[in-house]
Formats: C-alpha cells, structure tokens, sequence
C-alpha cells in the first residue's frame, strides 16, 4: 500500500491511533479493576453473610449447651441436696449401741439385739441373761433415764436369780 499522505500527516495519524490504542487500553483496565473490585466486594458480602449465620448458629448452639448445663448443675444439686439430706438424718449406730452398752451393770450380758430404725426414732429389743434381780432392776433405771418408753415384760419378774429377760424401748 502506498501512503500519499505527507509524513506530519502520517505521524498525526499514528499518534492519534497510539492515543486511540491507549484510551482503549485504559478503559479495558478501568473495566477489570471495576469487575475486579465488584468480584471482591461480592465475596466480601458473600463471606460476612456466612460469618453471621455462623454467629447465630454458634449463640444458638451455645444457649442450648447452657441450657443442658444448667440443667445438668440442677440436677448435681438436687442430688447433693438429696445426699445431704442422707447424712442429716441417718443415725449413727456406734453411739447408740455404746449408750446401751453404758446402761448395762456388771453380770448382765446380752443374748440378742434388734434394732428397727425409722426416720424418726429407733425401736430396741433386746434379751439377755442376769444372774439376780437387783442387777436388772438397776438395768431397768438406767434405761429409764437414757430412753423412752422402756417395757419390760411381767415374766422378766418373775425368778429372783438366773433370769433370762426381754426390754423394749425407743430412742429418738
């Protein structure tokens, strides 16, 4: 092809074309830095939207472990309070059975005893052997003064030595 331009018109025409190819060059990177930050931004938007709906789904989650937690706790503490309420009302044997111990004089031993325990006293049956009536007699007052209740059958009175008894009484 031949060219009868003259060369300041060619140049012209070159550099408005350079311009042109320039101008075209810019736009198109404009354009993908606007496509580029609409992309990010959309991912932007696209992961704080996930992160709240992970936020709620963790307070949800977390509301329910507090429930089961308080729940749980709830449940240790009727439990303790059930355990306690054990230990407030049981009755200790070692004592009891020293007290009776206590009460009983020399030359009388004990055959048999029988404790019936309620929640709110405890009922003693015991039998035993006494060599004479005056060590069961003052048996008899010991008990008097320690528990309640004390019954000792007629037939305990009836032999003045060698007597096998039964007394029943109560303690609270």
């Amino acid at each position: 092809m031949i060219n009868l331009l003259p060369p300041e018109q060619i140049k012209e025409l070159k550099d408005e074309e350079n311009l042109k190819l320039v101008l075209n060059l810019g736009i198109l990177f404009l354009l993908f830095l606007i496509s580029l930050f609409l992309i990010l931004f959309s991912i932007k938007i696209y992961l704080f939207g996930n992160l709240e709906i992970q936020n709620m789904i963790l307070k949800e989650r977390e509301k329910a472990l507090n429930l089961e937690l308080e729940k749980e706790i709830k449940n240790f503490n009727n439990l303790l309070l059930k355990i306690d309420s054990f230990y407030q009302e049981k009755i200790d044997l070692v004592s009891v059975l020293e007290k009776i111990s206590k009460t009983l004089p020399e030359g009388i031993y004990l055959t048999n005893l029988n404790l019936s325990i309620s929640k709110k006293e405890i009922n003693v049956s015991l039998s035993g052997f006494s060599p004479d009536q005056k060590n069961l007699i003052s048996f008899r007052k010991n008990l008097e003064k320690d528990f309640s209740e004390v019954d000792f059958p007629l037939q305990n009175w009836l032999k003045l030595t060698n007597i096998d008894f039964s007394v029943s009484f109560k303690i609270k």
